[in-house]
This record gives structure tokens, C-alpha cells and sequence, in this order.
């Protein structure tokens, strides 16, 4: 039996901006639901979660955040299916993450039944902001930053836990170029890759625009210390497609413990695809498309699910993937997605009904 929290605040809002909503053309996380959810922590302890309209918050100018970058997020999604019932993906999953990368930059960890009854009761509350069109979900994003005030260089002591919904369409549309990295790292061994802090996105931006002007979409992190490792594609995953066998690397200090990750190699098994979870060099991957055994590259994250990627840029020359009818990234986006809306059984017992 899950501890149940008492008393949760409920302010609603006097008016509704869901009728100004184009849902057929969402971009993605630009427009905002009615409502939020916001918890303090103070005195050392969490305060009971409150749910008021969605508005700006008020910081002192010496709030941490804006001096230390004491800030972590999760990204989630709420989908609803053919009937108008809610669900949600493994977020039992993403309250665990959250708290890893707490820990790792010296916030106080949320508590379970803070992170799910007050997630489950503000999206009952938003239920109609959940778009039911093929593709469409409501982006959830919770996040924890230092409010406490103060310029000396330490944690701070109070901080905010916040909840927001975004009605959303699809992340990506067609596939994208990417550009091997071979001088910016995303991150170092001993760093804070695994967590979803935000000063990692923010590092980030920087190497991804001189990309784009140079004609790619996205970055393919490679590691810090050679940059002869494939890590990560952008802010998302990656896996590669060698003859039949899909690759992808170990998680470590440098990457993310994806929850589409974990979803697809356990999908892949079941479908009988041959899986490694193992350390792959770029030059690896540059002989394989030279001989035509690379057959795919894709991202997977919560946001795009996965993203095909069709060409893959490295040292000057571009490498184009070939167009598969039976491809992997399909099938397994097909298989979580059908998991997600509810569409097909959930054998593995992700689904996780509001």
C-alpha cells in the first residue's frame, strides 16, 4: 500500500486557456496547461504539495539556482487512450532518476508519495489538456531548483519542486543529420552526465549551433578523454545497427540511464533482436557503413520515443544510412508506443493507470 499524503491544496483556476489551444497543430512544450503543482522544502523537511494556476514563481535575486545551477528535471508523458482513460509510462521509474541526480547535486530528495499522489491528482485535475490525437501526449515536466538564498558557495536550504504539463505533438518530424563530435564533450568521467541537471543541457547548446550551421540537426557525443566513443545522440540515447545486432553504450558517470533505453533493449529481447550493451568507437562505425553493415542509427528518448537518424557526419565526410522497409527503429517505436496508449498488452507491467 503506497503512503497517501493528506490534505494536498487545490486552488483552481478561475478561467481556462484550453479553448485558445490549436490541438491539431502542437508545437512541442510551448503551450502550458491551467495548472501546477508546487512543493517547498523548508526547515529541512517537504511541505505538503499545493496545486494553484499556472503562473510565474517569485526568487530573491540570491537564490542558489541563479549562482550554483542547483536545478534537475525529469521529462515524462501522459496518454490517453481510445476510451479517455490516462496513463502513464513507467513514472515510477522517473521519481528514482530524479532522486539519483538529487543526490548527485546535493538536493534534498523528493518523496514517493510527494512525487506520485501529487502528479496523479494534478493530472486528473488537467485531464482535458490531454491531447488524443495519433502521436499527440501531454509533456510532463518535473523539476526541483534552489530557491534558499545566499552567495556563498554551498547548498542551498530551501528549495521548489514543480510540476507543469505541456500539451505536445510530435517531438520530431522525419529524420535527422548529425555531426560526430571530435572536440566538445558533454560530459567527464567523476562529472554529472548521468543526472538530468540542468547545466548539462545548457553545455550543450554551444557545440549543437556551430553543428547546425555547418548543415546537421543534431551532435553525437563521443567521450571526453579520446572522443573515440559513440555516448549519446544529442539530448537522447543512441543505439546503432550493425548487420542484425542492435548496439548501444553501457551507462556510466558520462550517460544518461534512459528510460526509453531500458524499454527497448528489454523490447528488442523480447522480439528476438540480438542486443549489446557494450562500449562501440566511431571508427567502428564509420568501417561498418564503409562495408554496408551499418544498417541503422536512432536516438530514443521521452520525448521523440526514437528518432531514425540518415546521415551521420565525421571528419568531413558524410555517411548516409540506408532506407530499411523492416527496420528496428519502427518496429520497437511501434511496440512502445501501442504499450503506451494502451493499444496492446503490457507484459512487462509498465503502464501505470491515473
Amino acid at each position: 500500500m503506497e503512503a497517501q499524503l493528506k490534505n494536498i491544496k487545490i486552488e483552481k483556476s478561475k478561467t481556462t486557456k484550453i479553448n485558445e489551444v490549436d490541438f491539431d497543430n502542437l508545437a512541442f512544450g510551448s503551450v502550458y496547461s491551467d495548472h501546477m503543482l508546487v512543493c517547498d522544502y523548508k526547515n529541512g523537511a517537504w511541505e505538503t504539495p499545493e496545486i494553484m494556476p499556472y503562473q510565474p514563481i517569485t526568487l530573491d535575486p540570491a537564490a542558489k539556482i541563479f549562482h550554483y545551477g542547483q536545478s534537475i528535471f525529469e521529462g515524462m508523458k501522459a496518454y490517453k487512450d481510445s476510451s479517455g482513460a490516462t496513463w502513464l509510462f513507467r513514472p515510477k521509474n522517473n521519481h528514482k532518476r530524479l532522486n539519483i541526480s538529487a543526490r548527485r547535486l546535493a538536493i534534498p530528495e523528493i518523496p514517493e508519495e510527494i512525487f506520485m499522489e501529487g502528479l496523479t491528482t494534478l493530472l486528473r485535475l488537467e485531464k482535458d489538456w490531454i491531447p488524443s490525437n495519433p502521436g499527440s501526449s501531454l509533456y510532463i515536466r518535473p523539476f526541483i531548483l534552489a530557491s534558499g538564498n545566499g552567495f556563498h558557495a554551498s547548498p542551498a536550504d530551501e528549495y521548489k519542486f514543480i510540476i507543469c504539463c505541456a500539451p505536445s505533438g510530435a517531438y520530431f518530424s522525419g529524420k535527422v543529420k548529425v555531426l560526430i563530435e571530435e572536440k566538445y564533450s558533454r560530459s567527464a568521467n567523476g562529472g554529472v552526465g548521468y543526472a538530468k541537471a540542468g547545466g548539462n543541457y545548457a553545455g550543450q547548446f554551444y557545440p549543437t549551433q556551430l553543428a547546425v550551421k555547418k548543415g546537421y540537426n543534431q551532435v553525437i557525443w563521443t567521450d571526453d578523454n579520446t572522443h573515440e566513443y559513440i555516448e549519446e545522440a544529442g539530448a537522447m540515447n543512441i543505439f546503432i545497427r550493425i548487420n542484425d545486432t542492435l548496439i548501444t553504450g553501457p551507462t556510466s558517470d558520462r550517460i544518461l540511464d534512459g528510460i526509453t533505453r531500458k524499454s527497448i533493449l528489454e523490447i528488442a529481447e523480447d522480439e528476438g533482436i540480438q542486443t549489446e550493451v557494450r562500449k562501440i568507437t566511431v571508427t567502428e562505425v564509420v568501417r561498418a557503413a564503409k562495408s554496408g553493415a551499418l544498417k541503422e542509427m536512432f536516438g530514443a528518448g521521452t520525448a521523440a520515443v526514437v528518432s531514425p537518424i540518415s546521415t551521420f557526419g565525421h571528419k568531413g565526410v558524410d555517411y548516409d544510412l540506408p532506407e530499411l522497409q523492416d527496420n528496428f527503429a519502427s518496429l520497437l517505436k511501434k511496440r512502445i508506443t501501442d504499450i503506451q496508449y494502451n493499444r496492446a498488452e503490457d507484459k512487462f507491467g509498465w503502464r501505470y493507470k491515473v
